[in-house]
């Protein structure tokens, strides 16, 4: 669903719903909401459709997606909740919000796994249906929480949504069974309706989604217009809420996830490059996404395969890239390990590779549905020998599609493997997009060789003969006359490359490869310091951007200034860094990991960062991080005084 340039949805309204009630209608400027219930109660459905129809408004909005690994969880169990936060604003926001202000819990475990993030006066809307002695036992409840003080400091709101979608639907002829899991449209169409938000969107993607199944989608109609309804005409919901549309830059939106957005940006790169697109690739959480979406687009030249394993994708890109394609994998941190040695391999043909990972919580199978920064160290140093790849690292979800055309021209422009670090809270969650002008994407062609190039009389062709600028071997697509050459893992003479085993020649071809990398043309970095009077610098990377300045944002309402700087290159870094890192007394890098970024700073320009770090499989929340800032900066000796 896209906005118009003013942020006023196009084509919204209430379709058949229309208020007639009178209630207070309050207005806020933000709301952050979670659904919660079991992993099959549809909540990532749900807060998607929410979330859909809060793009199509005009807001601003940042969601996180929050699932167990397992496809089918143990019911009416903490480890099995799901849920859906979308925060929703009429200005620019950063995070999808650190508490939810309404809570909607499906079940007694939505409720006990979610209820410490709810502020004191939230609001908890909850499927008393579910409060059965056997649920309330499976998750420790010795007391029903209904009955007793435990929601006592929240506005709670019961409504038997099991019992009323039911009642809906009795008439459809659907058993019992299927009518209840039509339970989180009833919950959608009651937040829809006390948050203002248009209806006709969601019953029309009910019935494209459900076009095979015609009573599938009337029923989930009839609970959505239920919900509504019964907004509507209890009594126990005495004022709704409006937030209205974001003032956005002019142009066109579209709500979009990270993982959607990589897509669209190799998508975008292959038509940049007027290469064709080779995604070999295995499915994994939280990266299997961009194969499902690139699978879609073969009408401009994507071509996907799904090969057996890790090692075989990454070998099929490769293959692709020799063959004169541009070669991309994706995959999240194990399979980063598996495909180490085709990477290194990538590293010493010098062909062009894009390697998307999506990183996880780890070490080996770990949190796979939990998200983490930790893979930038293997993404440095994880391969045999001296073996530099560039690495770039998108900020949002939007900017995956930026990052995803900056990867490839770095990779066609250096010949060179890229790595591209996303991560789950990037992949899953969404935002607004400004969809951009196509005249103005880069420009990625290549020229591939096309005729001899050794300085003999030899009429060969060298394959290491280089770009004096950017230190770029010369490309040419086998079976191209004249132009018959060999590469491969063993070492290779300089120019010529023929295999060498020469002590000199292996010394300066890792020199040479070295320096290409490091010469790689990256913009500055740039600082965020509106007074000028910040003694104390926020350094970020990837989803860690959000909370960082949504803290320093909170830092600078208390009065103290604060500067934000976040790396999108980490290698290499930008020129500027070293000179940015010197002109502040403290440097805090906060990290999804042990402290990555925060040990290649120190090394690298002997700078005493604060490392704070967070390795819980969730994003930072900016209130942690408006307390570290701010401690940080009132603990600052007074300049001048030592």
């Amino acid at each position: 669903m896209s906005t118009s340039a003013n942020g006023s949805a196009t084509g919204n309204g209430h379709g058949s719903l229309t208020a007639t009630r009178s209630t207070e209608v309050n207005k806020l400027d933000r709301v952050v909401i979670r659904f919660a219930g079991d992993s099959g109660d549809g909540m990532q459905l749900t807060g998607d459709r929410f979330t859909s129809e809060a793009a199509a408004f005009g807001n601003d909005l940042s969601t996180m997606p929050n699932f167990p690994a397992e496809i089918r969880a143990p019911q009416g169990t903490i480890p099995g909740v799901s849920s859906f936060q979308v925060h929703f604003a009429d200005y620019d926001i950063l995070t999808p919000g650190d508490r939810p202000d309404v809570l909607v819990a499906m079940n007694p475990a939505a409720l006990k796994a979610n209820l410490r993030d709810v502020p004191r006066g939230g609001t908890i809307i909850l499927n008393t249906d579910e409060f059965s002695k056997r649920n309330l036992v499976k998750v420790g409840y010795e007391n029903d929480p209904l009955d007793d003080d435990t929601l006592s400091a929240f506005q709670v709101h019961r409504v038997a949504m099991s019992t009323l979608t039911q009642g809906a639907l009795a008439d459809t002829g659907l058993g019992k069974k299927d009518a209840e899991r039509c339970k989180n449209m009833f919950a959608l169409g009651l937040l829809s309706w006390m948050y203002h938000r248009p209806t006709e969107g969601t019953e029309r993607f009910l019935k494209e989604k459900f076009a095979k199944k015609p009573d599938i989608a009337e029923a989930n109609i009839l609970a959505f217009r239920a919900g509504w309804n019964y907004g509507e005409t209890t009594e126990s919901f005495a004022t709704t809420f409006e937030v209205a549309p974001a003032k956005l830059a002019q142009g066109t939106y579209r709500q979009i996830t990270g993982n959607t957005a990589l897509a669209y940006g190799i998508v975008a790169a292959g038509q940049q490059s007027g290469l064709q697109i080779l995604l070999g690739t295995y499915p994994i959480t939280p990266a299997s996404d961009i194969l499902h979406e690139l699978s879609k687009h073969k009408n401009f030249g994507i071509l996907t395969f799904q090969a057996e394993d890790e090692i075989a994708g990454i070998g099929a890109a490769l293959g692709a890239s020799y063959g004169g394609a541009l070669g991309v994998t994706s995959t999240s941190g194990p399979g980063v390990a598996l495909k180490s040695e085709a990477v290194g391999l990538g590293v010493m043909t010098e062909l062009p590779l894009v390697v998307i990972d999506v990183q996880r919580g780890g070490p080996s199978t770990g949190l796979p549905t939990k998200t983490e920064q930790a893979d930038l160290l293997q993404a440095m140093f994880g391969r045999n020998g001296e073996s530099p790849v560039p690495i770039v690292a998108p900020c949002s979800p939007a900017d995956c599609f930026d990052a995803a055309l900056e990867a490839t021209r770095i990779a066609l422009q250096y010949r060179t493997p890229v790595l591209l670090l996303s991560d789950g809270a990037i992949a899953n969650g969404s935002e607004p997009w400004l969809i951009p002008d196509v005249a103005n994407l880069p420009d990625l062609r290549v020229e591939f060789a096309s005729e001899p190039n050794a300085d003999n009389d030899s009429g060969e062709f060298w394959p290491y003969v280089r770009d004096p600028e950017t230190l770029a071997r010369a490309w040419a697509v086998p079976g191209t006359p004249g132009l018959q050459h060999r590469i491969g893992g063993l070492e290779k003479a300089d120019r010529t490359g023929h295999i060498s085993y020469d002590p000199d020649n292996h010394d300066a071809m890792v020199r040479l490869r070295q320096a290409k990398v490091d010469g790689i043309e990256v913009p500055d970095v740039v600082v965020d310091d509106p007074s000028g009077e910040a003694r104390v610098l926020a350094l970020g990377w990837g989803s860690s951007y959000g909370p960082i300045g949504a803290a320093c944002r909170r830092v600078r309402k208390m009065g103290m200034p604060i500067a934000q700087a976040h790396l999108r290159h980490l290698n290499p870094l930008p020129h500027n860094l070293g000179d940015l890192l010197s002109r502040y007394d403290k440097v805090v890098v906060p990290e999804m990991n042990l402290g990555q970024l925060a040990l290649l700073l120190r090394a690298k320009y002997l700078v005493d960062v604060h490392s704070h770090t967070k390795v819980a499989g969730l994003p930072f929340k900016a209130e942690e991080l408006q307390d570290v800032f701010a401690d940080i900066i009132t603990n600052l000796v007074p300049e001048g005084v030592k």
